[in-house]
């Protein structure tokens, strides 16, 4: 049976997911003579094989790909999805260079390679690989707004010094001990890095425009490190070690924008959970909520 017998030879677009599809040629795209966006996730494809030139947007999520090929002839690919997939190294993509989102999450990927050239590139995702370390495979992207690295076995921040245009970085899930390498981000909105071995916020002080900071489960105690960060409209800071209200209220209190806080789980919650919430208010009374709970406006 043709699965894609009810599509017209001109659709600029194909949705085949969980159709058990094995291999591309059985799909004989070939007649659809303006394909741009082609949809395989959750099939059983194993390598990739006779795509059509015209596509711009490319999805494979869910598969059983080890090898990237094949692709040299799509030029006008915009986004490319390999997520959740078996492939250990980023190669042949460097005549992809009008790529602006690649998704490489849940990979066996170890070191990021293979992306020279993509200077169009804005959001790169390698969550859940094993990487250990950045290196230098990011120089040259200097478009990239959002750097998704989670997951991984990245010791330190390194590496991402030409990403002048870096709004988001997620780095959540790893081994990082201290905040450094941050200093040349001058654009940076987001930083995810919970759930990691930080101490301390030290490394912080340059990132002015930042705006939503995830610290959560680290060994945190002080706050100091965000004194200058005028533009923070929220701190996720649970299952730290802070346990000083007239630290918070230093520190965070005159921060006209911040609307979210989250302490709980840290000894200044733990100690009196009772009264936590009061003395959160009273500390920061322009916050709208307080962990997952919105303040109530009296």
């Amino acid at each position: 049976k043709d699965l894609l017998d009810d599509y017209p030879p001109t659709t600029p677009e194909i949705d085949c997911v969980h159709a058990r599809v094995s291999s591309i040629p059985s799909l004989r795209l070939s007649r659809f003579t303006e394909l741009k966006r082609l949809c395989l996730r959750q099939n059983t494809i194993s390598k990739i094989e006779d795509l059509p030139g015209t596509l711009t947007e490319l999805d494979l999520y869910d598969n059983l790909i080890s090898h990237i090929k094949n692709l040299e002839h799509i030029t006008a690919l915009t986004s490319l999805d390999l997520s959740f997939n078996k492939i250990k190294h980023i190669k042949n993509l460097s005549a992809l260079t009008n790529l602006t989102d690649l998704y490489f999450v849940q990979n066996k990927i170890t070191t990021i390679e293979g992306l020279e050239g993509l200077s169009k590139l804005r959001n790169l995702e390698l969550a859940a690989n094993r990487i250990r370390e950045v290196g230098g495979g990011l120089e040259g992207l200097e478009g990239l707004e959002e750097l998704w690295l989670g997951k991984n076995k990245i010791t330190e921040i390194s590496g991402l010094e030409g990403l002048q245009k870096l709004k988001i970085l997620s780095i959540q899930s790893n081994r990082i001990r201290d905040i450094t390498g941050l200093s040349s981000l001058p654009h940076l909105q987001e930083l995810y890095i919970s759930h990691n071995a930080l101490t301390s916020l030290h490394g912080l002080e340059e990132c002015k425009g930042l705006k939503v900071l995830d610290i959560s489960n680290n060994q945190i105690e002080r706050l100091e490190g965000l004194e200058g960060l005028e533009e923070l409209e929220e701190v996720w800071a649970s299952y730290n070690k802070i346990g000083d209200f007239n630290e918070v209220e230093k520190v965070l209190g005159g921060k006209k924008g911040l609307n979210t806080v989250y302490f709980e789980g840290n000894p200044l919650q733990l100690r009196g959970p009772a009264v936590y919430r009061n003395k959160v208010k009273l500390a920061l009374p322009q916050v709208m909520q307080i962990d997952a709970t919105f303040v109530r406006v009296s």
